[in-house]
């Protein structure tokens, strides 16, 4: 018999791969986990796309090329693994052993990665060309528990993954966090334990390896392709001249094409097909074609280029909006003489930029008295991230005490209407070639009866029939503010029954129907914020409250405005029976009535028509219990309706604090 001999560099080296590839099977077989895990646990300021991508990348890196044995001690073992077959792949179903020293080894790794992700990491995350990667469409209640997660710190969200993904016990996921350097992991398992999951703990919206698949921007792509190209031709013949010597170009032709925010040749400026809105996925200000008169006057357009490239006295730049050249390639969407003076308008992709000119035939930088659409200058506001009704309007004109716009080229009508007046039928307006007739300046934080637009969509672009019309508010600025509103709940829920997820608070909808229109009317003048540079002002109806003494009933709203920068402000009104208008209560800046603090309490004085004095107080649809608070007396009270009303006999100093179905508290915003 051969006797087959094995020197002992090869046993050390089969030893050493053994446990590599026990990691590696581990990774193949339950790789769908991973990714999940990764993709819950990463912050939640990435998009979709780009979270997808990174817990991909997450897993794949999580393998060492040398198993380090310190990640497989790290872990305990208290229970064999699962059988770690290459090829056989994971699913939701697929049975394993969390404590697997291989596989507890790797989620470790993932989970290191996730929490404290690191810039240059990036530069290493799969790349996908022509395509935007999303995981599927939820039900409501996929959205709440986004909106959830996206609050939470990345422990937070470690630990909920750990909970739901991997269904590890509070201990056991406390442990787990602790080894991946959480320094307080059991706050973070507490504070995941408060975030609500649906029946299935799994849902399909987070779940990175089951995506949709959308093309990118193909405008963009297409101008990004000849820029690329014009580059590659640059440096050709840069090199050319280089090489060639020092000879002058032939008059007349030039050598290179500008491609900064400083060229100022209108024949470089960039236009889109009148239809490129019908045929593309993204519908704001990039699909807007060239339109007005004079989009062919280069004298014109010469102008203002160059105030935008050579920003001067004369700029004027909204509250957070960048005064600099254009960033990119300037877009041309009107050139024309509007009330009898030039005007133009451009975009780079992330602001709007309205030239104005001057009667003379200058670019306006010397002016002395300009104030917003007056004669000479130019104006700048932020317009990254709009959308179909944000990108509805641009003012064109400002004239005395009236206002005159430039619709989006998806705009089948419009309309004006009082906002005081909710019952009086809208008033068609023309604009022929998207340019309206003078309309009523002023928003809805002047509370004298300002002029609303309402536009109506083409159905090429609008979802559904009953949203394809958007209301518009003029608060001062280039871009008209886009108005929504949020309703009631429609019936108070029983005291002691559990959350019903069919009384979610609703998602902000279209401030057109009736119901809206009257809440808009009636409280529109407290709105936090009315100057330009309001991307979208949100009314949100969160309580209605019967009065003692058959006084009626009050109206609790929160009104929220959120800028193009990111901030936002709130405030909290009440509007009373006979009052000539909403009572502001509270209100500040923060995220507050927004998406990611959707729970609310207001309180206020009021005196019956008998003179009794009461402390209203109201909570939005979590509120179960209200405490009111006084000096010498409290009042705590189960709060079936979410609603309280407290007699005293003369006003004075009060705290008035909230609690929710989940334990936690509120109190009122300052």
């Amino acid at each position: 018999m051969a006797v087959r001999t094995v020197s002992t560099a090869a046993l050390r080296r089969g030893v050493a791969a053994r446990p590599v590839a026990l990691a590696e099977a581990s990774l193949v077989r339950h790789y769908r986990r991973l990714v999940r895990l990764a993709y819950l646990a990463l912050p939640a300021d990435r998009d979709r796309h780009t979270r997808v991508l990174a817990a991909h990348a997450a897993v794949q890196r999580a393998l060492p090329t040398r198993w380090a044995r310190t990640d497989r001690t790290a872990v305990r073992k208290s229970a064999p693994g699962p059988s770690d077959v290459p090829g056989s792949m994971d699913t939701p179903d697929t049975p394993y052993t969390p404590d697997d020293p291989d596989y507890a080894a790797l989620r470790l790794r993932v989970l290191r990665a996730a929490l404290r992700p690191r810039p240059a990491a990036r530069l290493l995350t799969p790349r996908v060309w022509g395509l935007r990667l999303f995981t599927p469409h939820g039900g409501e209640g996929d959205a709440e528990l986004d909106h959830a997660l996206a609050a939470l710190a990345a422990p937070a969200r470690a630990a909920f993954a750990l909970r739901t993904v991997e269904g590890l016990s509070v201990e056991r996921a406390a442990e787990v966090l602790r080894q991946a350097g959480v320094a307080h992991p059991a706050v973070a398992v507490a504070v995941a334990g408060q975030v609500p999951s649906g029946p299935d703990p799994l849902p399909p919206a987070f779940d990175p390896c089951a995506v949709r698949v959308q093309p990118t921007d193909l405008l963009r792509r297409r101008r990004t392709l000849t820029a690329a190209l014009a580059v590659g031709v640059l440096g050709l013949t840069t090199t050319a001249g280089v090489l060639g010597g020092s000879h002058p170009a032939a008059p007349g032709r030039p050598t290179t094409v500008p491609l900064t925010g400083t060229d100022t040749d209108p024949s470089h400026l960039v236009r889109v097909a009148p239809d490129a809105w019908q045929h593309t996925s993204r519908v704001d200000f990039t699909a807007w074609p060239a339109r007005g008169e004079r989009r062919e006057d280069g004298a014109l357009l010469g102008r203002a280029l160059a105030a935008w490239a050579r920003p001067g006295n004369r700029t004027h730049a909204e509250p957070g909006t960048d005064a600099g050249p254009p960033a990119a390639p300037a877009h041309l969407l009107f050139a024309g003489t509007v009330d009898g003076t030039g005007v133009v308008v451009f975009s780079d992709g992330e602001r709007i930029a309205r030239y104005t000119d001057n009667p003379n035939g200058q670019d306006g930088q010397g002016d002395q008295h300009r104030q917003d659409g007056r004669d000479g200058g130019l104006d700048l506001a932020r317009a990254d991230d709009a959308d179909l009704t944000t990108a509805g309007a641009v003012v064109l004109r400002r004239q005395g005490a009236t206002v005159r716009y430039l619709l989006a080229p998806w705009v089948d009508s419009a309309e004006t209407r009082r906002i005081d007046r909710p019952d009086t039928p809208a008033r068609p307006l023309e604009h022929p070639d998207g340019l309206t007739s003078p309309v009523p300046a002023g928003g809805p934080a002047d509370c004298q009866g300002a002029a609303l637009l309402q536009l109506h969509s083409s159905p090429v672009v609008a979802e559904k029939a009953e949203k394809s019309a958007f209301l518009l508010a003029d608060l001062g600025g280039l871009i008209p503010t886009h108005l929504t509103y949020a309703p009631p709940p429609e019936r108070p829920q029983p005291e002691g029954s559990p959350p019903d997820r069919t009384q979610a608070d609703r998602e902000p909808r279209e401030a057109t129907a009736q119901d809206a229109l009257q809440a808009w009317s009636r409280a529109g003048c407290a709105v936090p914020d009315g100057t330009p540079g309001v991307k979208l002002l949100n009314l949100w109806a969160f309580a209605v409250q019967p009065l003692p003494q058959n006084a009626g009933s009050a109206s609790w709203v929160c009104l929220r405005a959120d800028r193009w920068d990111g901030a936002g402000s709130a405030a909290t009104a009440v509007v009373l029976p006979g009052a000539r208008g909403p009572q502001r209560t509270g209100g500040g800046s923060g995220r507050a009535c927004g998406r990611f603090e959707r729970d609310a309490v207001a309180w206020t004085w009021w005196r019956s028509p008998h003179g009794t004095e009461f402390v209203l107080a109201a909570g939005s649809r979590r509120v179960t219990r209200l405490t009111v608070k006084g000096s010498g007396w409290s009042a705590d009270r189960p709060a079936p309706d979410r609603t309280l009303a407290v007699e005293r006999p003369a006003r004075a100093a009060v705290q008035v604090e909230a609690l929710l179905d989940n334990g936690a508290r509120i109190d009122p915003p300052h």
